[in-house]
């Protein structure tokens, strides 16, 4: 049986206001190697950015894998790690009974793709001092001032 290879993915988004320009950042790691990746949207909100780095990301690996993956979204952590993203995808992207849940396009790609990778997610706290974050960070700012005029 081959071992798969372990990644480590840290994302971040950023939306220059909420509905606005926004961004996100991505650090895949492999054996000490780096690779970033970045992407915008002229008009979005924060939360579908972080979901988008999460999706961009996993959606690099080539191959099923072994990921630890670093985020400051307790929205994305919270939603995956205590089962309500898989919860709202069984009640056809309701919340409750009155409450449809946001982004089910995005969170129906990330769960496809947790059904391909084996993931931990890992939360951190943004704008602290975490360098991976901080560099996603700056990728995603710079993403979302691309649409700035």
């Amino acid at each position: 049986m081959s071992q798969r290879k372990h990644v480590e993915i840290f994302t971040d988004g950023a939306c220059s206001g909420n509905p606005g320009p926004g961004g996100y950042g991505v650090i895949l790691r492999y054996k000490g190697v780096n690779k970033e990746l970045s992407d915008g949207d002229p008009s979005t909100t924060n939360n579908r950015m972080e979901l988008s780095a999460v999706i961009a990301g996993l959606s690099a690996l080539k191959e099923p894998c072994d990921v630890t993956l670093y985020s400051d979204s307790k929205y994305i952590i919270d939603a995956i790690q205590k089962g309500w993203a898989k919860k709202w995808q069984a009640n056809s992207w309701m919340r409750n009974k009155k409450e449809p849940a946001l982004n089910p396009d995005l969170w129906d790609r990330l769960l496809s793709l947790l059904e391909v990778h084996n993931v931990e997610f890992v939360w951190v706290k943004g704008h602290a001092g975490h360098p991976e974050n901080e560099r996603c960070d700056q990728l995603a700012v710079a993403q979302s001032q691309k649409f700035k005029a």
